[in-house]
């Protein structure tokens, strides 16, 4: 197994020995404090490859969040590499679009096993990636494994239509794959996303190339490796690496079909305009500003844990959080009092550390970023009720970049604050009187990803989510991805859905077939 050939942490030697891909399933291994070159990042036609660009400005560092240390150094993918990987996806289409649906879904169950006995290792490997805590990291493979086993089952159930059209005569509709898929993540859930935006469309007979974001490629290239030990064909997944130039290149690429992209809604606009120079499919998972209303009939203490799951999750940068938490008056005092309690109690550190709850920023970029909202809020008159300070949890992490959780009141919804995406540990926490004014509140915003309601009255629940305009509304919990449910935004937060049956209809294309069984009747 996978896992048996990656170390534990050793915590006294402070060596985190990580194969950061197996090539062959032989483990290459570094040590935090040194820089390395590891195997190729790029994932080609089954294997890893050194890519045709070798020029010294198409190198970039990859360092650890957690130590700011250089994990290794990647290669940017040329415009011929794109082209090449497309190719390879392309060639490889012809047969995998016909195989039966029984087959693919043999080989994403196998996909499925072979992930689930080595969870350990790939969470390892995320943590080092991304920052996010290690108890963290394998909740999300864990969930990697489900949404692998749901496109399984989907596999099976790709089917088109029969039509009675009259007198003997009868149409038919087949469900047929779209072509090369161009897939385009973020470094938020590295892992995740290649398994989300891979998964459906390999289940129903596409290919796929996917570029991760230049901030977290490791992860991606070892997917490609489980697929290839699962039985997937060659150029049935393939990994290009670098910039937005390289995602670019992909998603004007003449020979694909399709783009999936999650990102900012800026780089989002872009994806789009290129996809329609060429009339492609285009599914957009963008940024959001997500309201979470909380009523005074509440269940308080699940309240605030909903709270903390819908803002601290992977340090804050999750698209989807609940950043702007409204509380009924009647409880405001309380519900802010128990929040901020909670909020220090979390431990921030090492990653790799169990105990740890929160884990460092994904660069100084993003921490800065980030400061400059807190900054921000306090020059407009909020109120810091808790954290919102850059620290340095130990010694051995002081070139990673650490954010305590803040906790913002006193915020007006106008503040710059309460807003923009922040992509961080920061939530905005307001009083409200009624509900008519709290739903006019929640939705005066670009974004609509998602939202909350905690309430005791079901009546209103029901009520509340569908007056949110969001894709995805939690009732008394918050942040939960069954693979089951559709995903994705209204507004600025995104076109299409990801996860579900809808799947099908997100990887596939409809052909209508009419049947005449009688003589043509023709007046010309």
């Amino acid at each position: 197994m996978l896992g048996g050939r990656v170390c534990a942490f050793l915590k006294a030697a402070r060596c985190a020995r990580l194969a950061l891909g197996w090539n062959q399933w032989q483990a290459r291994y570094i040590c935090r404090g040194t820089s390395a070159f590891t195997s190729p990042m790029h994932y080609l036609d089954g294997e890893r490859i050194e890519p045709t660009n070798t020029d010294a400005g198409g190198h970039f560092p990859i360092l650890e969040p957690a130590t700011g240390h250089k994990l290794c150094i990647v290669q940017e993918s040329s415009v011929q590499d794109v082209h090449t990987a497309v190719v390879s996806a392309k060639s490889a289409f012809a047969s995998w679009s016909t195989a039966p649906g029984a087959e693919r879904a043999q080989i994403l169950y196998k996909t499925a096993q072979i992930m689930r006995e080595n969870i350990e290792a790939i969470a390892v490997a995320e943590v080092h990636d991304t920052g996010k805590p290690l108890w963290e990291a394998k909740f999300d493979v864990e969930g990697c494994v489900d949404t692998i086993e749901y496109c399984a089952g989907l596999a099976r159930m790709i089917a088109g239509q029969h039509i009675d059209l009259g007198r003997g005569n009868f149409g038919y509709t087949r469900r047929e794959p779209l072509g090369v898929v161009g897939a385009i993540g973020a470094w938020n859930y590295p892992f995740q996303m290649a398994v989300w935006k891979s998964a459906p469309a390999i289940c129903c007979g596409n290919t796929v190339v996917y570029k991760p974001s230049p901030l977290t490629p490791i992860t991606t290239a070892i997917m490609g490796e489980v697929y290839t030990e699962a039985g997937l064909p060659n150029g049935v997944f393939n990994v290009i690496q670098g910039s937005g130039a390289v995602g670019q290149y992909l998603a004007t690429h003449p020979d694909v079909a399709k783009v999936t992209f999650t990102g900012s809604v800026p780089t989002g606009t872009k994806v789009m305009a290129a996809c329609a120079q060429g009339i492609k499919y285009v599914l957009l998972e963008l940024g959001g500003k997500s309201p979470l209303v909380i009523f005074a009939d509440c269940q308080l203490d699940n309240a605030v844990k909903g709270t903390m799951l819908a803002n601290f999750l992977t340090q804050g940068q999750v698209c989807s959080n609940g950043t702007r938490v409204y509380v009924e008056r009647p409880i405001y005092e309380t519900f802010v009092d128990k929040l901020v309690e909670r909020v220090r109690a979390m431990k921030l550190g090492d990653p790799m550390s169990e105990d740890t709850t929160m884990g460092a920023i994904i660069s100084g970029e993003q921490a800065d970023r980030i400061m400059s909202f807190i900054e921000s809020a306090k020059e407009e008159g909020a109120t810091i009720a808790t954290g919102g300070e850059r620290v340095i949890p130990d010694p051995a992490l002081a070139g990673g970049h650490y954010i305590t959780p803040c906790v913002l009141t006193d915020v007006n919804d106008d503040m710059r604050v309460a807003r923009e995406e922040i992509f961080g540990p920061v939530v905005c926490v307001f009083p409200f009187d009624t509900e008519s004014e709290v739903i006019e509140r929640a939705n005066d915003t670009e974004y609509g990803l998602a939202g909350g309601v905690f309430t005791r009255d079901l009546t209103r629940a029901h009520r509340i989510a569908a007056k949110l305009q969001a894709g995805s509304v939690y009732i008394n919990n918050y942040n939960v991805y069954p693979s089951e449910l559709p995903f994705g935004g209204y507004k600025k937060s995104g076109i299409g859905r990801e996860n579900g049956i809808l799947n099908i209809d997100a990887f596939t294309q409809v052909k209508s077939v009419y049947m005449e069984m009688g003589d043509v009747d023709s007046p010309i």
